[in-house]
Formats: structure tokens, sequence, C-alpha cells
């Protein structure tokens, strides 16, 4: 048998569909899933309407992470009818206040060798523990809970090859900026990174898993470490030996492409505003006046990150100037830093204790004041993000975060190195907040589903015409995240009633555009979205492809567009063209009538399409696979799925 890779041999024991040596898509078996309540409200509307009794997946998780701050009756209504839907279709809930999924499913469910799908971007964190996880958007969700199969373009695979061991207080947050400073935010699609080599061994679970994370923000399918020793140990701990098994790559293995780095020679690193690309050293930063630390979220809120910080604060206090607060990932890592007092020392330091959730990650609290320079353990800084435009926001290592926090500025923690935290022989075990583990897989069908006034019903999308007359709604640059798309923070709350949310589409760019498209489709014209390189990335939210699609969106044309964002096109409908000359992009400008005729021709054949402005002609293509074509003929993958 040919010597596989890590990333082949779990997706080879998962194919259903395609060939990997001849096919553009594959599709795999999807063991696991988990939602959160952001997208959860979606995934299981269109769960829902499949007719589907009850899931058919191993093991599929509801987690109540986001909208936990609940300021009208919006997030309270959305929390009932996720506990009564997983009630119902044999869906473990986890409530709020019980942690962020992605450091508790790495505790409490992920497994090896298994495949995991996420209704979040940062699914990929499972790959800390061997799983192939993969963020989507929620209906690719709703259809691996019903059995189907998940698509995605045959990916290539990148050997990291990890030497040596990382210096003290230079931690694994450096090594994923370091991976991003080398690799970027684009062109990165299609790739799966592999980490391998000797200095895998070097690393704990967390600290894999903190790199696996962050592999959301260069834009690859995932990220996927070995299953070793280390792995078993951490399982162990969490009274889960049982699902360990081995996997690593074969003697021989073949990659697609090798970067190697050596670890003992990261330096503590940053990304500045507003990228996570945009990666400089810590060296270089120092000294700068800092507001605000946050230390926490899905990347950085372990046991061993929290409580390297308590060593760092240790008998001191924060400066005076600086707003200190930490979101710890879980109930477990909260029980572990109280019996061990580091909870006392936090608190002791100034630090505020914020709820264990997503919470100032995502926008939803913690804005810092006008102007602020804030440093941030999560995983993004786009900007406005954190809720405040101005804020300059950088994204850091717990250890630099903790450091700073000491000084209100900018420090270097190899200066003043703590002692390596490590990895606990047994972690307390707490499973009481995750409801219905005992009727998982059997469901309880007579349990009636709750409805709050906010939970509207999922638009239809309508079947592709031959010829379409369009408008260019709305032209934008490069970069444009789904934040851009479909803001969050505030806005969050609306995500279970569409015709609502879709009012604040592009809020950041433009807030005129919905509007705009409103008057168009009540015209009888399509809406054309015109953007930039990456369009499309950060989050998997797919509301950012939903609600366009609501207002009459029927195509976006970009220089290129990310992997997650472009599957939600497709599966709503809207069809993602690519300039054939980037410089095309040009000839294009807002309020542009564009006459695209032939259009569903172009879908069904080649994906070539050729129209006309008035700055002179303009080719654009799509490639499709016969599934895709099928979905964006239909009018979307709910419309193939009735069908």
């Amino acid at each position: 048998m040919k010597p596989m890779n890590v990333a082949w041999k779990i997706l080879s024991s998962h194919l259903k569909a395609g060939d990997p040596a001849a096919d553009s898509e594959i599709g795999i078996k999807i063991d696991q899933t988990l939602t959160q309540d952001a997208t959860g409200t979606m995934a299981y509307l269109q769960f829902e309407s499949m007719g589907v009794k009850r899931v058919k997946t191993d093991l599929s998780v509801s987690y109540v992470d986001h909208n936990t701050v609940q300021i009208g009756f919006e997030n309270a209504d959305d929390h009932d009818f996720l506990q009564s839907i997983a009630r119902k279709y044999g869906i473990i809930y986890s409530k709020a206040g019980n942690g962020i999924c992605h450091q508790l499913h790495l505790e409490r469910f992920g497994k090896p060798g298994t495949t995991l799908l996420g209704s979040d971007s940062h699914t990929p964190t499972g790959g800390g523990i061997g799983q192939i996880a993969i963020g989507a958007g929620g209906i690719d969700i709703a259809v691996a809970m019903g059995g189907g199969e998940f698509y995605l373009p045959r990916p290539k695979v990148r050997a990291i090859v990890l030497k040596g061991k990382l210096r003290r207080a230079v931690s694994a947050k450096d090594v994923i900026l370091k991976v991003l400073e080398k690799y970027g935010t684009k062109g990165n699609v299609g790739w799966i990174f592999e980490y391998t080599g000797p200095g895998v061994r070097t690393l704990d679970v967390p600290s894999r898993a903190t790199i696996t994370n962050m592999g959301a923000e260069l834009g690859v399918t995932t990220s996927v470490f070995p299953s070793d020793a280390v792995t078993k140990q951490f399982l162990e701990a969490q009274g889960r030996g049982g699902d360990w098994v081995g996997l690593k790559a074969d003697k021989g293995a073949a990659y697609d492409d090798v970067f190697e780095l050596d670890l003992s020679e990261i330096e503590p690193m940053m990304a500045a505003p507003h990228s996570p690309g945009n990666v400089v050293t810590v060296k270089s930063m120092k000294g700068t006046k800092v507001n605000q630390i946050l230390i926490g979220s899905c990347t950085n809120s372990s046991y061993r990150d929290i409580r390297t910080v308590a060593l760092y604060l240790k008998g001191k206090h924060v400066a005076d100037d600086t707003e200190v607060g930490i979101a710890c990932g879980s109930r477990q890592v909260v029980n572990m830093l109280a019996a061990d007092g580091s909870l006392a020392i936090l608190h002791s330091a100034g630090c505020r204790m914020l709820e264990n959730a997503c919470g100032f990650c995502i926008g939803a609290h913690m804005s810092p004041r006008t102007g602020a320079v804030s440093l941030r353990t999560n995983n993004r800084n786009f900007e406005g993000r954190s809720g405040t435009k101005s804020a300059q926001v950088y994204l850091v290592s717990p250890e630099t975060a903790a450091a700073s926090a000491l000084t209100g500025r900018i420090s270097i923690p190899t200066d003043n190195p703590v002692a390596k935290v490590p990895a606990p022989a047994a972690f307390p075990v707490d499973d009481t907040m995750f409801l219905y583990r005992d009727t998982a897989g059997k469901g309880l069908p007579k349990t009636e589903i709750v409805r709050g006034p906010n939970i509207a019903k999922v638009p239809a999308g309508t079947p592709l015409a031959e010829d379409i007359e369009a408008v260019c709604a709305i032209k934008v640059g490069d970069k444009i995240t789904t934040d851009h798309i479909m803001p969050a923070g505030a806005r969050l709350k609306y995500r279970s009633n569409i015709p609502e949310y879709a009012k604040y589409v592009f809020e950041p760019c433009d807030g005129a555009f919905p509007g705009r498209c409103l008057e168009n489709k009540e015209a009888g014209l399509a809406n054309v979205i015109v953007a930039g390189e990456s369009y499309g990335q950060g989050s998997s939210r797919e509301h950012a492809a939903l609600c366009p699609m609501y207002l009459g969106v029927k195509a976006v044309i970009a220089k290129s567009i990310e992997r997650i964002h472009r599957a939600n096109l497709i599966n709503f409908g809207i069809t993602p063209f690519e300039f054939e000359d980037p410089r095309d992009y040009g000839k294009i400008a807002q309020g542009d009538r564009l006459s695209l005729k032939g259009i569903r021709s172009a879908v069904e054949g080649d994906g070539v399409l050729t129209f006309k402005t008035s700055k002179g002609e303009v080719r654009v293509k799509t490639a499709l696979s016969p599934r895709q074509k099928k979905i964006i003929l239909a009018g979307g993958l709910l419309a193939t799925l009735r069908g």
C-alpha cells in the first residue's frame, strides 16, 4: 500500500464520493458535528426542514457560547429553541456558562482519527488531537446530521516540519503567528497543513490546538497533528483513554509541499492591526502604551494558558491604567484554577473575570475605548470587530499579554519568563451542564419545539434564470471579511430572523446596501457584488450568503473568494465568479447595469461568462462540480434536498 500522511489516512477512511486521484471534489462521512448558538438556530431550522427524525451522526453537540449577554428577549428565546431541538433530535446540549465550544469539544468529545464538521470557522481546533475537523456553513452541518456526505475540494497537504524546542515564554501562539508570517491570510484555499517532525512531541495538546485553531486565519481547509503519546496522556487525563488511537504519517509519505520550522528560533510574535497576517515581533513594538488586555477565546483559554498568566501575576498587580479581562474556555478550567489558587491570584492582581464564552472575541462585550490599544489572545483583529472601529487590536500570546499587563506597555515575556505549566495528570470532570447525554442518538420525538417571535422561517432561493439583468449593488476592495458582510456584536441576536438581520448586510461598509438591493429586487433586477482579493475571509457564518440571497443577490464577482464563503454562496444559489483577468475589476463600478445573458448556460457548461460594461468587455469564470452546478441551478441546497 502506498505510504500515507495523517490527513489522507483519515480522509481515505471516510471517503464516500469522488476519486481523489481524478475528481476535483470529494465527499466524506462525518462522525461528529458541533454548532454554536449564533449559527445553530439557522442550522437546526434547516435540519428541521429536511424531515429527518433524529441525527444520524455518532455525536452531535449544540453549544451556547456566543450570544450569552441577554439584553432583550432574542438570545434567551434562541437558547430555548436550541435546547428543545436538542432534546427532540438526540443532540447533546451545552448550556450557557459551560464554556466555549472548541475548548469543550477538545476536552470532552474529540477523538483522533474521526471527522468533525462544525458551524464555526475555528472547528479545526480539533486537529490538535488528530481529528480532521472542518468549519462549514450551517446547512452543511444540517446535511451531515441527516446522514449526508460533506463535500470539499480535493485538498493538497503541506507538511509543517517542526524541529527543536520552544524557549521559555515562547508558546504556540508565536508558532502559528510565525506560520502566518510565512503564508499570510490568502492564497491557501484548498490546503491542509499537517504538523509533523520531532518538535511535535515537545508541544502539549492545548498548544497543538492553538496552532490548528488559527489555521482558520490562514484560510486552509483544516490543520492536523498526529495522535501520539502526548495525545494519549491528554485523553487519559480527561478520563477518555478509550477514545485514543495512534495516528502518524507512514514512512515515506508524500506531501504536496514541505516547510521546516525550528521552534528554538521563534521569538515572541504579534499580529498588528488590522489582520492576523500582519505579523511583527513583540520586540519591534516594545514600549507601546496599552489600554486594554483581554485573555481567553477558543484560541488561548486552556488551563495551561490561564495558569501561565497567573504565574506572571502572582504577588503583583496589573498596571493602574490598563484594563485586564480573562475568559476561561470551560468550567473545567475555572475549577482547576480555583483549586490551585490561580483564580485568587488573578482576582487579587486586578483582573476582571469574564464569563466562559466567546464574548470579547466577537465584539459581544468588552469593547475598548475610542482609539485604544488592545492586546488580545484571540484569533482575529479585523477593523471594528472589537466593537470599536478606531481601536488598534493586537493578537498576542498569553505570555506577552501577562507581561504587558504588569507594565501597561507592550513587553517582551522572555525578559522575565515563568516556569512551564506541566500537563495535568488528571482533569476534574464535571459534565453536568451537558444535557441529554443519555438520550443522544435516540431523541425524544414528543418534545415540543419552543419558538420565540424572533425565530423566522428559512427563506427559499429561486432557480437560476437563463438571462439576468442585474446591477452592481456594491463594489468593495480586498480582504472583505464575513464581519464586513454580516456584522456580529450587537447584531448577532438577529441570526434566527433573516428579514431582520438582512437590514445590516455590509453595515460597516455601506449601510444603504440593503435598501438598494430591495429596490432593485422590486424592479425585477438582480443584485451583483463585486470584490477584490480574498473575499469572504473570516468566520463560517452562512448568513453572509443567506442574507444577500434574501436581498436578491445572484452573483459575486471577485478576484478571489475564500473556501467556506464560496461554499456558502453555492449553497444559497449565488454563483461565485472570479475575474479571468484581475485587471477587469476596474471595468465595473458600483451602480453599473450588468446584462448577464446566458448565465445559466455558463453554470451548466464551462463556467465562463462574458458581458460588457461601459469600460469594455469582462470575462469571468467559475469552477463547479456537477453537484455544485445542480445546487446553483435549483436556487440553493435546500431546494435540491426538497426536490
